[in-house]
């Protein structure tokens, strides 16, 4: 009994090592698939300064260039001034599609009424080409930031509407009879089967429409807007400049990676659960 007491004085002293484990286990994860997304990278930009320097395209500089014309913009100030003005229609119009159509989809996905009084608006929108809106937005709201950040909100919006009714209809009816058999309420019955069952198809739905709110920032400023990284590029692009062009690009392709590679973080660990 004796040595059984040491033996656990000496455990509790010096507790096993095994905790740091599952901490190395997901830093060996994040580099293995750091690892590869980069490789990817490094590869494509291979490729792209090699043909580049070998076909000598007027449309297509190497890499290097791309890259000096971006750092020599950025010096300048001009990607600094009108990449704020570009992300804040962008954290606008995205915030605004969120807020309204994460709600929007879960009520259309929970309750058949809705869905059935919704459903034809939602595929016009759909369907509809959303370059189509331009012309609409810039007879109500002129060359004004609401143009683009209303731009910004209808390309994300109904991507993640749909993505939010989907998430709805895909949880399991069995649970939700379960749940009401025990006496769960609406509201119970909604925030804790319904909404967690939702979540994956949620995020996807927030990712995606990150990806589309980038390219409408870009189609509003190119096609009405007279600042922001959009009227960069129709600036240099008048220009024949190509190197700047593939630079401006750069930089929005780094913003469409950070925002969507944000989003999935954070899908990680609210989805956590799933995996």
């Amino acid at each position: 009994m004796a040595t059984i007491t040491r033996d656990a004085k000496l455990i509790s002293r010096h507790p096993p090592a095994s905790r740091a484990v599952p901490f190395r286990e997901k830093i060996s994860a994040f580099v293995r698939t750091t690892r590869a997304t980069s490789l990817a990278l490094l590869g494509g930009i291979l490729a792209w300064e090699i043909a580049g320097h070998v076909l000598q395209f007027s449309f297509l500089p190497p890499f290097s260039a791309a890259l000096n014309a971006m750092w020599r913009m950025t010096l300048s100030g001009e990607i600094p001034r009108n990449i704020f003005a570009s992300l804040t229609a962008l954290f606008i119009g995205y915030a605004l599609a969120v807020c309204v159509g994460v709600p929007l989809g879960l009520v259309m996905g929970r309750y058949r009424k809705v869905d059935y009084a919704l459903d034809s608006y939602l595929t016009i929108l759909l369907a509809s080409p959303s370059i189509l809106f331009v012309p609409i937005l810039f007879s109500i709201f002129g060359t004004s930031r609401l143009t683009q950040i209303t731009l910004v909100f209808l390309y994300a919006f109904i991507i993640i509407t749909v993505n939010a009714r989907s998430g709805i209809k895909t949880v399991d009816s069995s649970h939700v009879e379960m749940a009401r058999s025990f006496g769960a309420s609406e509201r119970q019955i909604f925030s804790r089967i319904l909404l967690p069952g939702a979540l994956p198809m949620i995020m996807a739905g927030l990712r995606l429409g990150m990806g589309r709110g980038v390219r409408a920032m870009i189609n509003g400023e190119m096609l009405i807007v007279l600042i922001g990284m959009g009227a960069l590029l129709r600036q240099y692009g008048s220009r024949f400049d190509a190197a700047s062009v593939y630079g401006l690009l750069l930089v929005v392709i780094g913003i469409a990676l950070l925002c969507t590679s944000t989003i999935q973080w954070i899908e990680q660990r609210v989805t956590r659960w799933t995996m």
